[in-house]
């Protein structure tokens, strides 16, 4: 008899559980996708600004890592690549690659208020 006793206030326990609040939960998970789409919009503007400190100090081309960065940037600098044309190689690197950092700082600083808007993050 003690037996039942104890199974059925165990059972108890387990049916007792506290609700899950979806909102914050919701809340919760935009916050997290905003601060990853965050952090990504962070890491491409720094390859940019990285591409443009190794062309502007004249780095080594040959080198593995600013070769491994110029291709990155190359990609992340999307159409600004060739907006600014001076006759300075350094010039139209600064200018048009420093352009697409601060495109991707907004869109991506802009992107995560929407998702944390949208999933009820304050």
């Amino acid at each position: 008899m003690a037996e039942h006793a104890e199974s059925s206030s165990e059972e108890t326990k387990v049916s007792r559980r506290a609700p899950v609040d979806w909102r914050r939960t919701r809340g919760r998970a935009a916050s997290v996708v905003a601060s990853i789409v965050r952090w990504v919009g962070l890491v491409f503007a720094a390859f940019l600004v990285i591409h443009v400190i190794f062309t502007v100090g004249s780095a080594n081309p040959d080198n593995g890592i600013v070769s491994f960065v110029k291709s990155w940037a190359d990609s992340l600098a999307l159409g600004f690549s060739d907006l600014f044309t001076p006759s300075d190689e350094k010039l139209r690197v600064l200018v048009n690659y420093g352009i697409a950092a601060i495109f991707w700082l907004v869109v991506s600083g802009i992107l995560a208020k929407v998702i944390r808007r949208v999933g009820g993050a304050s």
